[in-house]
């Protein structure tokens, strides 16, 4: 047998992918597309960038209004914003972790914004649910994540951690923003958070 011979029968051999699991890729694959065009993205456009056939979209799909609600449900998941947040190395010093567990939410918040703001929300409707979290589920699945980080430091809180992290979770969310002024650095916002908003510089 030859070489292409060979690579042939190693394609033919290859596992296929699960209807869920094509589901997920595509998904992926049209989260950043939609961020993009909107609504008036193509399912073309969506296969191309995914490296398959249109017609596959539509075997794990039945149309593409339900490609774009599916998507709309994956970027209202806690799923990848809960694993990054337990991800953080909690022998970190606190405001390191919370630094770190503001990019992550920051980030989860932005592609959330961006896919639901180029949708037009589709009539305002919430999504619904995915993997069976829906919008309360999700904040409080966030807010159970942070309040792991801040565990080590109990003593030291002058809350229990879990209304710590109700306060952090509503700071990134409630953050204001002014014209003449660039937002805080997930640094800058930790250090706000922590110790206020005196410099500690007395007069």
């Amino acid at each position: 047998m030859t070489a292409s011979e060979e690579n042939q029968t190693t394609r033919r051999r290859a596992p296929a992918m699960s209807p869920e699991q094509r589901r997920a890729m595509i998904i992926q694959t049209a989260i950043p597309l939609i961020a993009e065009y909107g609504a008036a993205v193509t399912t073309a456009k969506i296969a191309r960038a995914a490296g398959i056939g249109e017609g596959t979209i539509f075997r794990v799909f039945a149309d593409k209004d339900e490609l774009l609600q599916a998507c709309m449900a994956e970027a209202l998941s806690p799923e990848h914003a809960v694993r990054e947040l337990d991800a953080i190395d909690v022998s970190q010093p606190l405001p390191d972790r919370l630094a770190e567990a503001a990019e992550a939410l920051q980030a989860h918040m932005s592609r959330m914004g961006a896919v639901l703001g180029s949708l037009g929300h589709r009539g305002g409707k919430h999504p619904g649910t995915v993997r069976g979290a829906g919008r309360t589920e999700s904040t409080t699945r966030i807010r159970a994540a942070l309040a792991e980080l801040l565990e080590p430091d109990r003593a030291a809180l002058r809350r229990p951690p879990e209304q710590i992290a109700a306060l952090f979770f509503g700071l990134l969310f409630t953050q204001p923003r002014t014209e003449d002024e660039p937002d805080l650095t997930p640094q800058e916002l930790v250090e706000v958070f922590l110790h206020g908003a005196l410099s500690g510089v007395a007069e």
